[in-house]
């Protein structure tokens, strides 16, 4: 009888707890440096999957490695975005100096390690950037547990978190007479998440935890409309400039709450109705969870953190400047076509889909920029959300009547338009949740990209 109990005690003890490196991230678009800034122990064990330690999905701006400095053995690995990598390539980058704040988590070596991060040159190959010596025994590791925000509420728990992805909901502007609310908003999008596939099939394959810091008072820093709150994580309305895009600078805070709870991938639910949310692949994702559109957004961002999928819109207007010349993207779901006999997605491709596949841009991106600009004169006016949300509703319902019926609705093939610009890159379906709000669900290549990143934290290596 005691055999098991025994058996799980045993294997708990051998999970090593989880060394953070964190770091700033300094630079312009020109340059770019790190220096280390500290080395944490957190308080929990490590809940990635032993069996799958090396990132084999070529994901990621960046990437980072964890070696035997002994030895050389690669011990640990993964792909990853960052803010500095969008900030890079806005116009403020071309002018001004900036840093960010940024971490590296993996299990807690035996012996001392070599960290090393990779960046993407502009042929998108890894070319080592940075590398710091860590040893896990150094008296300067900080062990110190962080102030605590509340205990933990289990959303949905699988397995183990090491068998398991664990997706972590933190809350942000929640006071904590909200803390109800907060957890029924959790609840909310998380079955949003759950009724799309892959999400809905695959269930079982993930842990879904909650923390909610308690915030003074209600909402989230909104700078455009003179709102500025000083909220436990520190999101913000827009990041870049970008009115509708919410991030949080305060990377630290955000490590020292999560730490609290088993994380593989983080979300962080804002207290506010106004259209807004973010992701970054690795990072985290954000979402406004009062607004109409929250379970949309939350969708949407989880995709582009958990699987590094790229926005698949062009019609939008972007912080971000085009790239001087179109090199194959990383992200799985968008292709410069540069080959056509060699697309990335071809496998999916049916019989009798022309590459590229013709559909009606022109007169979709006209009608959008239309909607655009009736939204930006709402905004201008400061007009109520409300008003947004009506306008929002009849695009949605104009272009889902638009995409459904193009001729080749609903197949696989490499539509022209995507990663914010409309020639030169191509989505593999005319509409997916990464193009549009349209009530549809994420294309097959979108699918097969997010199975495959469940895959890497709750099932075994392939033999």
């Amino acid at each position: 009888m005691l055999a098991p109990l025994l058996l799980a005690a045993l294997a708990a003890a051998a999970t090593p707890r989880a060394l953070r490196v964190d770091y700033f991230h300094s630079g312009t678009a020109a340059e770019e440096h790190f220096a280390l800034d500290r080395v944490v122990l957190e308080p929990l064990p490590f809940p990635g999957n032993p069996d799958r330690p090396i990132d084999e999905t070529n994901l990621g701006k960046y990437a980072f490695e964890i070696r035997d400095r002994a030895t050389n053995r690669l011990l640990y690995s993964r792909g990853f975005a960052s803010i500095y990598g969008e900030w890079e390539t806005t116009a403020e980058a071309k002018d001004r100096w900036r840093t960010f704040h940024e971490s590296l988590r993996f299990p807690r070596p035996e012996r001392p390690v070599q960290v090393i991060v990779k960046k993407r040159d502009a042929r998108n190959l890894f070319r080592e950037v940075w590398t710091a010596l860590v040893d896990p025994a150094d008296p300067a590791v900080d062990g110190s547990r962080p102030p605590s925000p509340g205990p933990v509420i289990e959303i949905v728990k699988s397995g183990p978190p090491e068998r398991k992805l664990d997706l972590l909901l933190l809350c942000d502007g929640y006071t904590a007479a909200e803390r109800g609310k907060f957890e029924k908003d959790a609840r909310r999008l998380l079955a949003a998440l759950l009724a799309q596939p892959p999400f809905r099939e695959r269930r079982g394959d993930l842990n879904v935890w909650a923390l909610c810091p308690a915030a003074e008072e209600r909402g989230v820093s909104r700078p455009s409309t003179g709102v500025h709150r000083a909220s436990p994580l520190g999101a913000t309305y827009d990041a870049f400039g970008s009115e509708r895009y919410v991030l949080t600078f305060e990377n630290r805070r955000v490590r020292e709450v999560a730490s609290f709870a088993p994380y593989d991938a983080l979300a962080i639910l804002v207290n506010g109705d106004t259209y807004g949310g973010g992701g970054i692949f690795n990072l985290y994702a954000t979402v406004a969870a009062d607004s109409m559109w929250a379970p949309y957004v939350f969708v949407h961002e989880l995709g582009h953190h958990l699987a590094a999928l790229a926005d698949e819109y062009f019609t939008s207007e972007s912080a971000y400047l085009p790239a001087a010349e179109h090199v194959e993207p990383w992200e799985p779901n968008i292709t410069a076509l540069l080959d056509p006999a060699a697309l990335k997605w071809k496998a999916l491709v049916a019989p009798g889909v022309p590459i590229p596949t013709p559909w009606r841009a022109e007169a979709f991106a006209a009608r959008a920029k239309e909607y655009q600009d009736k939204r930006k004169r709402l905004r201008a006016e400061r007009r109520p959300e409300s008003e947004l949300d009506v306008l929002f509703t009849a695009q949605q319902k104009e272009e889902t009547a638009f995409l459904a019926a193009e001729p080749y609705a609903g197949r696989v093939g490499a539509f022209e338009g995507a990663n914010y610009e409309p020639h030169g890159f191509f989505r593999p379906q005319a509409d997916c949740i990464m193009f549009s709000r349209d009530p549809v669900p994420f294309c097959a290549v979108c699918r097969g990209a997010l199975g495959e990143i469940l895959d890497l934290y709750s099932r075994p290596a392939a033999r």
